[in-house]
């Protein structure tokens, strides 16, 4: 017969567990500090010689580390998504950047759509919340907080859209745009009608999610990226030109 006793299970797999699906839900997000033991084996009801023994399981296998005198942070697991050299290659090939918000198109779409379908209430509200954030940060006309509070409303949707896969994945891609590796988002928002431009947009894109339209919030995440993408386009032209300008100017003052 198939069947075998059943075991109690050790109360510090249970800990394992809980906090592994905490890191793959996106709840416990790379870099976050744990509470400190007898905080976290309060709340977890354990003991602290359990507590160890999960939290050092889970350091074995790259969950958790450890830093002196500063407590347990989860690991960053998101910068093993891309290599170095593979992040380098990124950076300094203009085609990456538009086959980059071509993936973020098919994939924000794909997520706002499923936002729209799949998300709980408490979901849609976060979305509403980062977004109202966005709303009070447009009147400062601070460029590093309008781009922090681009990538959270984004991913704010991707949350909602309950794929831990793609949710993964898509904060890999989002870290290496905090990063510059892809564009500079901060430049984005230091023209006024741009900013203006991407307001509204992010407010059709929320709009369309609070109402549950699945069809209307991909299409207003597509035509958001496709007003990124042409941007980016014309700011390269920009840049091109500026670049042949300098070139003129300088052999003009040569002569």
């Amino acid at each position: 017969m198939p069947f075998q006793k059943v075991q109690s299970e050790k109360l510090s797999s249970s800990v394992v567990r809980q906090i592994e699906l905490l890191i793959l839900r996106g709840i416990l997000r790379p870099g976050e500090r744990l509470p400190s033991e007898r905080e976290l084996s309060e709340k977890l009801g354990v003991s602290r010689p359990s507590l160890r023994e999960a939290v050092a399981d889970l350091q074995d296998r790259g969950l958790l580390n450890s830093k002196a005198s500063a407590g347990i942070y989860v690991a960053n697991v998101l910068g093993s998504a891309f290599s170095p050299a593979l992040v380098a290659l990124f950076a300094s090939h203009d085609e990456a950047l538009f086959d980059y918000i071509d993936f973020r198109r098919d994939m924000e779409g794909l997520a706002a759509e499923r936002a729209a379908r799949l998300g709980s209430d408490t979901d849609l509200l976060v979305v509403d919340t980062v977004f109202k954030k966005m709303e009070a940060a447009h009147t400062k006309r601070n460029p590093t907080e309008e781009a922090k509070l681009d990538a959270e409303f984004h991913l704010a949707i991707i949350e909602a859209s309950h794929n831990v896969v793609m949710l993964h994945m898509m904060r890999s891609m989002f870290e290496l745009l905090r990063e510059g590796v892809f564009y500079n988002r901060q430049v984005m928002f230091k023209q006024r009608t741009t900013r203006d431009t991407l307001l509204n947009q992010h407010r059709a894109i929320n709009k369309a999610l609070q109402a549950r339209d699945a069809a209307g919030a991909r299409v207003a995440v597509e035509e958001h990226l496709n007003y990124v993408e042409q941007c980016m386009s014309d700011q390269q032209k920009t840049d091109q030109n500026e670049a042949i300008a300098q070139q003129r100017l300088a052999h003009e003052q040569a002569r």
